[in-house]
């Protein structure tokens, strides 16, 4: 397999890493968050844009991608990168989270996933050799193994079932790979019982994999209950492998994710709450079709170094989301990524530099300084 992980600096104090993974097309540096592109773009920004920003790794949804435009048109027209004009690295989700997502479109079993596509109720049948032919079809630089991820509320009988055919599904699709250049991560569920957390990951690093990501998470549970999950699993996971926590989130999930150990994030949270009109921001969230803002002077972040903040105003800001004009989902989604990937530089800085504790600390005592809206 074409890739290496390599652990640069570590803090004393907590599971956080600093490290670099370098593949065939390139080397990121982590902790990371990709941007969710999922159906080959990210929402209202260039991929031009997105390099500005700092962003070298995105995601792709494959369930997506194979319903429209369809791996054909993507390989015919020279795979993914070229095909979306990204230069960076892309990792393929392998349409796991809609087997939860679309429950009522789908139907399971043994050998793979029935969905009735959301587009216009045409079948089509996943299974786990489908889902890394589409994968390696497409070109990207990450795979994902198939699994299926249950909800937050289920029986216990019903985790240990699931659990196992993830655990079936991911061998089949380590059988099925035919490009050993390109690693091939497994997907650690379990639900939120830890016992069955732990014998998961310790059964998907019996198989071997190149990375581990940990889904099932970011479903409804509490915050208390995700941070004691990811407590038990990570240490089961290979400490000279990447560790990628799928589909997590807030500012605060990125630090306490990174205080535990994992490596790689995504979430639609940054540019859906800006497509919604919510800023992230140092000190907190701000809502800027409040009324508050009508007549401010002051960008989203005054520290912020963001091509939003630089140029405009709250009032301004306040008046396109209001009056529904397109510009101020991309003025917001600029603002959050670039807070999201500089967040995620800090934290490599801070662990170059031997003070993740002193981030961790700094970075909760801005959020208690106020200067955001409460809803």
């Amino acid at each position: 397999m074409n890739s290496d992980y390599q652990i640069v600096a570590t803090d004393p104090a907590s599971r956080a890493r600093l490290g670099k993974l370098t593949l065939a097309r390139g080397v990121v540096e982590t902790p990371v968050f990709m941007p969710v592109g999922t159906q080959a773009t990210v929402k209202t920004m260039t991929p031009e844009e997105l390099q500005g920003l700092g962003a070298r790794i995105i995601l792709a949804n494959t369930y997506h991608l194979f319903l429209r435009p369809g791996v054909e048109i993507i390989q015919t027209l020279g795979g993914l990168h070229r095909f979306m004009n990204w230069p960076g690295l892309i990792l393929t989700d392998s349409g796991g989270f809609q087997i939860f997502s679309l429950a009522k479109l789908r139907t399971l079993n043994e050998e793979g996933v029935l969905f009735r596509s959301h587009l216009n109720g045409a079948a089509h049948f996943l299974t786990p050799e489908k889902v890394i032919a589409l994968q390696e079809g497409f070109d990207t630089d990450i795979l994902i193994c198939l699994d299926e991820c249950p909800a937050h509320v289920v029986s216990e009988d019903y985790v240990v079932r699931s659990g196992a055919l993830t655990l079936r599904w991911a061998k089949r699709c380590q059988q099925a790979r035919t490009r050993e250049d390109k690693p091939l991560f497994a997907v650690v569920q379990g639900g939120m019982w830890p016992q069955h957390r732990r014998e998961q990951a310790q059964a998907m690093v019996a198989e071997g994999f190149d990375g581990y990501a940990i889904g099932g998470l970011s479903v409804g549970e509490d915050k208390e209950t995700r941070e004691a999950i990811l407590d038990v699993t990570v240490p089961e996971l290979p400490v000279d492998q990447p560790r990628y926590l799928m589909g997590v989130g807030t500012p605060e999930d990125l630090v306490e994710g990174v205080a535990r150990g994992v490596d790689m994030f995504d979430c639609v949270l940054p540019t859906r709450n800006a497509r919604n009109g919510m800023a992230l921001t140092r000190f907190g969230r701000v809502v800027i079709k409040n009324a508050e803002h009508a007549s401010s002077p002051l960008p989203l972040d005054e520290d912020c170094g963001c091509y939003t903040c630089s140029r405009y105003s709250r009032a301004y800001l306040r008046h396109l989301f209001v009056a529904r004009e397109i510009l101020a989902y991309r003025l917001l989604t600029i603002h959050n990524l670039f807070y999201y990937l500089e967040l995620m530089a800090a934290m490599r800085q801070s662990l170059a530099q031997g003070r993740f504790g002193e981030f961790r600390q700094a970075f909760y005592g801005q959020r208690h300084d106020g200067g955001a809206d409460n809803g």
